[in-house]
């Protein structure tokens, strides 16, 4: 893997409970919250200067700015939700552009999982232990974060175990 062990051992532990709040939020309330977006750029900004060489930390934060860009744009064409587009590019610093097959091939195991998960605990007793969520109910839409979350957390529990 392009990133280094190092850089993911430093991400981990301050990523992987953001990564299961946004998961839990959207799930909950089909929403991804501006708070958790904000703390995963925060946290970037000060744990990536410890976890990156410093011209390494400046690309990746352009890789926040080009991202951001390209998913406000598919927000705006309807592809996709708002808060979806902002945790998409608040998670792009975090990864490495080396890892994009990688990243592509995670985020897609990550989805049919969760879409799965999802599908079958709304159409079992499963859901009678959260009755309130409103991803129940939804029709068609899904809560991405559930399945953006899981691609970020596996992404650095694999760079930590098989980085660079």
């Amino acid at each position: 893997m392009a990133i280094s062990a190092w850089s993911a051992w430093w991400f981990l532990p301050f990523v992987l409970p953001l990564c299961f709040y946004v998961a839990f939020t959207d799930l909950r309330e089909m929403r991804i919250t501006n708070q958790a977006v904000g703390a995963l750029v925060v946290e970037f900004a000060l744990v990536g200067l410890i976890a990156l060489p410093f011209d390494e930390y400046l690309w990746r934060f352009a890789q926040l700015g080009i991202v951001l860009v390209i998913t406000i744009i598919l927000n705006a064409v309807g592809a996709m939700g708002a808060g979806d587009s902002k945790f998409i590019a608040a998670a792009a610093p975090y990864l490495a552009v080396g890892d994009t097959q990688i990243i592509i091939a995670l985020y897609t195991a990550s989805l049919l999982a969760a879409f799965s998960a999802h599908r079958l605990a709304k159409h079992s007793a499963l859901h009678r232990m959260a009755p309130h969520w409103i991803s129940w109910n939804q029709g068609k839409k899904f809560p991405m974060g559930f399945a953006l979350g899981g691609t970020l957390a596996f992404y650095l529990i694999l760079g930590a175990i098989f980085g660079s």
